[in-house]
């Protein structure tokens, strides 16, 4: 159960810090008791002040949960990137390693908080530009790793760009946090043969005519 209060506020706390516990918050009740279930008067109340007050930071439940959302989705953002510029590994290993990362987190983080599932569909039916920007941000991480594979000859890729996006919609159905449980498995292939294919194709030399 989530207390129906906490520690006051410290004396000096900033905009900056009642922002992070007003979502800090939110997180925990769109975890424990699901997002249409949780309301402002609610994470007012746990954080002892008035819904008033946390509209001065947030116009709508729906601008916390875009915050929420958007934090979730950067911790693993800064994950793969950080992946993607590791030195001295090979473009191949990287992509692979990406790929996995993306599925086992969607695994992972989703089907262990069911709840959380409510609260990512709201954002996609209701903010669509989080996860959208989101998706960018994902294939510009794979256009990196691809991009420095083909100037080190590891790929044959002529636009990167292009086989950035083609392998994000070919992982979808591994990584997307609502796919990845509703989707029946017999569906698809496994995803190490959706990898292996992949690379197979990246390596591939142009066509002659």
């Amino acid at each position: 159960m989530i207390p129906a209060l906490s520690a006051p506020p410290p004396a000096e706390e900033t905009s900056s810090d009642t922002r992070c516990r007003i979502l800090a918050t939110a997180e925990r009740f769109f975890r424990e008791i699901g997002y249409q279930k949780t309301t402002v008067a609610d994470i007012a109340k746990t954080l002892r002040m008035s819904p008033a007050n946390v509209y001065r930071f947030f116009d709508s439940k729906k601008a916390i949960n875009e915050a929420v959302v958007a934090r979730i989705i950067g911790e693993v953002e800064a994950r793969i990137a950080a992946i993607a510029d590791r030195p001295g590994i090979a473009a191949e290993a990287r992509l692979r390693e990406i790929i996995v990362f993306l599925h086992r987190d969607a695994v992972g983080r989703f089907t262990g908080h069911p709840r959380m599932h409510e609260m990512i569909e709201a954002a996609m039916s209701e903010s669509w530009n989080v996860c959208r920007h989101h998706v960018d941000r994902i294939t510009a991480v794979l256009e990196r790793v691809i991009a420095d594979g083909a100037a080190k000859g590891e790929f044959a890729a002529e636009d990167p760009a292009v086989a950035a996006r083609c392998v994000h919609t070919a992982i979808v159905r591994f990584c997307h946090p609502v796919l990845v449980v509703q989707c029946p498995e017999d569906f698809v292939p496994a995803l190490d043969a959706m990898i292996a294919f992949l690379m197979g194709a990246l390596r591939a030399g142009p066509r002659v005519a």
